[in-house]
Protein backbone atom coordinates (compact mmCIF):
# COMPACT_ATOMS: atom_id res chain seq x y z
CA UNK A 1 0.00 0.00 0.00
CA UNK A 2 1.72 3.45 -1.00
CA UNK A 3 1.79 6.41 1.38
CA UNK A 4 1.54 9.66 -0.59
CA UNK A 5 3.97 12.10 1.17
CA UNK A 6 2.00 15.57 1.18
CA UNK A 7 4.31 19.15 1.07
CA UNK A 8 3.36 21.77 3.44
CA UNK A 9 0.39 24.30 2.65
CA UNK A 10 -1.40 26.68 4.02
CA UNK A 11 -4.45 24.74 3.93
CA UNK A 12 -4.55 21.25 4.61
CA UNK A 13 -7.83 19.23 3.48
CA UNK A 14 -8.99 16.21 4.54
CA UNK A 15 -11.82 14.35 4.38
CA UNK A 16 -14.55 14.46 6.90
CA UNK A 17 -14.70 11.15 8.72
CA UNK A 18 -11.08 10.65 8.20
CA UNK A 19 -8.52 9.61 10.99
CA UNK A 20 -5.28 12.23 11.51
CA UNK A 21 -3.03 11.31 13.74
CA UNK A 22 -0.71 13.61 14.92
CA UNK A 23 3.13 13.37 16.38
CA UNK A 24 5.99 15.34 17.85
CA UNK A 25 8.58 14.56 20.45
CA UNK A 26 7.53 17.47 21.84
CA UNK A 27 3.82 17.38 22.73
CA UNK A 28 3.25 21.18 23.90
CA UNK A 29 4.51 21.87 20.41
CA UNK A 30 1.69 19.39 19.14
CA UNK A 31 -0.83 20.26 21.30
CA UNK A 32 -0.23 24.36 20.27
CA UNK A 33 -0.53 23.10 16.88
CA UNK A 34 -3.71 21.36 17.40
CA UNK A 35 -5.04 24.04 19.83
CA UNK A 36 -4.31 26.86 16.87
CA UNK A 37 -6.07 24.59 13.87
CA UNK A 38 -8.58 22.74 14.73
CA UNK A 39 -12.15 24.34 14.87
CA UNK A 40 -14.29 21.05 15.76
CA UNK A 41 -12.69 20.55 19.41
CA UNK A 42 -15.26 17.07 19.97
CA UNK A 43 -13.28 15.49 17.32
CA UNK A 44 -9.45 16.24 18.88
CA UNK A 45 -8.37 13.28 21.07
CA UNK A 46 -5.93 12.39 23.50
CA UNK A 47 -4.90 10.74 26.16
CA UNK A 48 -3.94 13.34 28.19
CA UNK A 49 -7.77 14.39 27.75
CA UNK A 50 -9.08 11.83 28.90
CA UNK A 51 -7.00 11.22 31.42
CA UNK A 52 -7.66 14.76 33.04
CA UNK A 53 -11.38 13.31 32.81
CA UNK A 54 -10.65 10.71 34.74
CA UNK A 55 -8.22 11.83 37.63
CA UNK A 56 -10.57 11.84 40.98
CA UNK A 57 -12.89 9.55 39.61
CA UNK A 58 -10.68 6.11 39.00
CA UNK A 59 -8.05 5.08 41.52
CA UNK A 60 -4.86 6.13 40.65
CA UNK A 61 -2.95 2.74 39.70
CA UNK A 62 -6.20 2.66 37.62
CA UNK A 63 -5.62 5.50 35.80
CA UNK A 64 -3.17 4.86 32.53
CA UNK A 65 -5.41 1.68 32.00
CA UNK A 66 -8.75 3.20 31.83
CA UNK A 67 -7.31 6.36 29.79
CA UNK A 68 -6.44 3.99 27.13
CA UNK A 69 -9.32 1.76 27.12
CA UNK A 70 -11.80 4.93 27.12
CA UNK A 71 -9.49 6.55 24.41
CA UNK A 72 -9.36 3.71 22.20
CA UNK A 73 -13.32 3.21 22.79
CA UNK A 74 -14.06 7.07 21.91
CA UNK A 75 -11.44 6.64 19.08
CA UNK A 76 -13.76 3.51 17.45
CA UNK A 77 -17.32 5.29 17.85
CA UNK A 78 -16.48 8.27 16.06
CA UNK A 79 -14.90 6.18 13.43
CA UNK A 80 -17.91 4.01 13.89
CA UNK A 81 -20.25 6.98 13.34
CA UNK A 82 -18.03 7.98 10.67
CA UNK A 83 -16.61 11.04 12.70
CA UNK A 84 -13.71 12.87 12.09
CA UNK A 85 -10.82 12.20 14.81
CA UNK A 86 -8.15 13.87 15.34
CA UNK A 87 -5.79 12.17 17.78
CA UNK A 88 -2.62 13.74 19.26
CA UNK A 89 -0.79 10.81 20.31
CA UNK A 90 1.77 10.51 22.95
CA UNK A 91 4.21 7.69 21.67
CA UNK A 92 6.20 7.73 17.93
CA UNK A 93 6.86 4.28 17.35
CA UNK A 94 4.61 2.33 15.07
CA UNK A 95 3.04 0.10 18.05
CA UNK A 96 1.52 3.37 19.34
CA UNK A 97 -0.27 4.03 15.71
CA UNK A 98 -1.04 0.18 15.07
CA UNK A 99 -5.03 -0.21 16.83
CA UNK A 100 -6.39 3.08 16.12
CA UNK A 101 -5.37 2.54 12.32
CA UNK A 102 -6.28 -1.01 12.66
CA UNK A 103 -9.74 0.30 14.03
CA UNK A 104 -10.42 3.11 10.71
CA UNK A 105 -8.83 0.79 8.65
CA UNK A 106 -11.60 -1.85 9.59
CA UNK A 107 -14.23 1.08 9.28
CA UNK A 108 -13.08 1.87 5.51
CA UNK A 109 -11.78 5.39 7.24
CA UNK A 110 -9.29 7.50 5.34
CA UNK A 111 -5.73 7.53 7.40
CA UNK A 112 -3.43 10.17 7.72
CA UNK A 113 -0.38 11.01 9.57
CA UNK A 114 0.92 14.69 10.38
CA UNK A 115 4.25 14.84 11.91
CA UNK A 116 5.47 18.17 13.77
CA UNK A 117 9.10 18.32 14.02
CA UNK A 118 10.89 20.05 16.74
CA UNK A 119 14.15 21.17 18.48
CA UNK A 120 16.84 18.45 18.81
CA UNK A 121 16.58 19.87 22.52
CA UNK A 122 13.11 19.03 22.97
CA UNK A 123 13.94 15.14 21.71
CA UNK A 124 13.95 12.70 25.11
CA UNK A 125 16.91 10.24 24.35
CA UNK A 126 14.30 7.35 24.89
CA UNK A 127 12.14 8.72 21.61
CA UNK A 128 15.23 9.68 19.30
CA UNK A 129 15.07 5.90 18.00
CA UNK A 130 11.36 5.73 17.02
CA UNK A 131 11.25 9.75 15.83
CA UNK A 132 14.42 8.80 13.47
CA UNK A 133 12.47 5.70 12.23
CA UNK A 134 9.25 8.02 11.70
CA UNK A 135 10.78 10.24 9.76
CA UNK A 136 12.73 7.42 7.54
CA UNK A 137 9.64 5.56 6.80
CA UNK A 138 7.45 8.82 6.18
CA UNK A 139 10.19 10.21 3.87
CA UNK A 140 10.69 7.31 2.43
CA UNK A 141 6.69 6.72 1.82
CA UNK A 142 6.43 3.97 3.41
CA UNK A 143 3.58 4.78 6.36
CA UNK A 144 1.58 2.98 3.58
CA UNK A 145 2.40 -0.06 5.00
CA UNK A 146 0.70 0.84 8.52
CA UNK A 147 -2.25 1.73 6.72
CA UNK A 148 -2.25 5.18 6.05
CA UNK A 149 -2.73 7.08 3.02
CA UNK A 150 -0.92 10.29 3.29
CA UNK A 151 2.01 11.39 5.56
CA UNK A 152 3.01 15.13 6.34
CA UNK A 153 6.60 16.22 8.03
CA UNK A 154 6.10 19.99 9.28
CA UNK A 155 9.49 21.46 10.95
CA UNK A 156 11.14 24.53 11.51
CA UNK A 157 8.77 27.37 9.93
CA UNK A 158 6.71 25.10 7.84
CA UNK A 159 4.10 24.29 11.12
CA UNK A 160 3.82 28.18 11.34
CA UNK A 161 2.92 28.49 7.92
CA UNK A 162 -0.31 25.82 8.18
CA UNK A 163 -3.40 28.30 9.02
CA UNK A 164 -6.15 26.08 8.51
CA UNK A 165 -7.08 22.27 8.41
CA UNK A 166 -10.38 21.48 6.99
CA UNK A 167 -12.59 18.47 6.99
CA UNK A 168 -14.02 19.00 3.91
CA UNK A 169 -14.71 17.18 0.34
CA UNK A 170 -12.96 19.54 -2.19
CA UNK A 171 -14.53 21.69 -3.72
CA UNK A 172 -16.49 20.66 -7.22
CA UNK A 173 -15.69 22.55 -9.92
CA UNK A 174 -19.11 23.49 -11.84
CA UNK A 175 -17.33 24.52 -15.09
Amino acid sequence: MHCRVLTPADRLRYSPGSLLIVVSASPAERDRFLERLIEDRASLLSLGKVRALLEGRVAAEELESRAAELLAAAVAKRLENRETVVLALDGLGASDREAFVRVAAAHKRPRHLILIETTRDQVQEQDAAALNELRRALDAGELGAEGFQTALRLGGGSAVEVKRILFRPPPRDDD
